[in-house]
């Protein structure tokens, strides 16, 4: 260390003087140190790739968890039509089992009738109101016109309130001790009894008075 404090001295060939030289104290070269290099600050680009080239980022995690929602999704969604379809597919052979049994029930009926319910049964099955009366009746009613489903439907509702009443009317003939064929007071006697049991809506106009 002595060696590298002393002075040191340069000759010049041509004056013969000598020229000495001393190192600053304060430079890192003269201490022994190495050189220091200034580090800059990464730029938000260099940021970016660096975070984008870590394993296991976020936006990786984010990328996972929504693949993992849309498959529980898909799962559950698929769960449920196939539910669907099942009780679809249930309901459609439970009904096809009563069609069959009620079918199967109406041709044990109908080979135990007599020549005389057969011949009736197949009068009733012919039998309808016409639709154009039904037509003109409902739209007189409504104030409107209807279509052929309505009229259709409202012919076989017609049908079968008149098949009451005439049933009706049978049993208080036969309560009364007397036989067919049926009466008009027959007929007035069932649609009394239909009305007092509610089964006919009473169609007088009532006002209702709010005291």
């Amino acid at each position: 260390m002595e060696e590298a404090a002393e002075p040191s001295r340069e000759e010049s060939g041509d004056s013969g003087s000598t020229q000495e030289t001393f190192p600053a104290a304060s430079s890192p070269l003269a201490l022994g140190a190495a050189p220091t290099v200034s580090e800059e600050p990464p730029t938000a680009a260099e940021k970016t790739e660096e975070e984008a080239a870590e394993p296991g980022g976020g936006s990786d995690q984010e990328g996972l968890e929504l693949a993992s929602a849309e498959t529980e999704d898909s799962t559950l969604q698929t769960s449920a039509a196939k539910k669907i379809k099942i009780e679809i597919k249930e309901k459609k052979e439970k009904k096809q089992k009563v069609d069959e049994d009620e079918i199967q029930k109406m041709q044990i009926l109908v080979s135990s009738f007599s020549e005389e319910q057969l011949n009736r049964y197949e009068m009733y099955r012919r039998s309808a109101f016409p639709k154009a009366a039904i037509k003109r009746l409902v739209q007189s009613i409504t104030g409107t016109s209807v279509s052929q489903n309505v009229v259709i439907a409202m012919s076989g509702i017609s049908k079968v309130f008149a098949g009451e009443v005439v049933e009706e009317a049978l049993d208080v003939c036969e309560k009364w001790g007397e036989l067919p064929p049926l009466q008009p007071k027959h007929m007035r006697e069932a649609v009394r009894r239909l009305k007092s049991r509610g089964q006919i809506p009473n169609s007088k106009y009532k006002k209702i008075i709010f005291h």
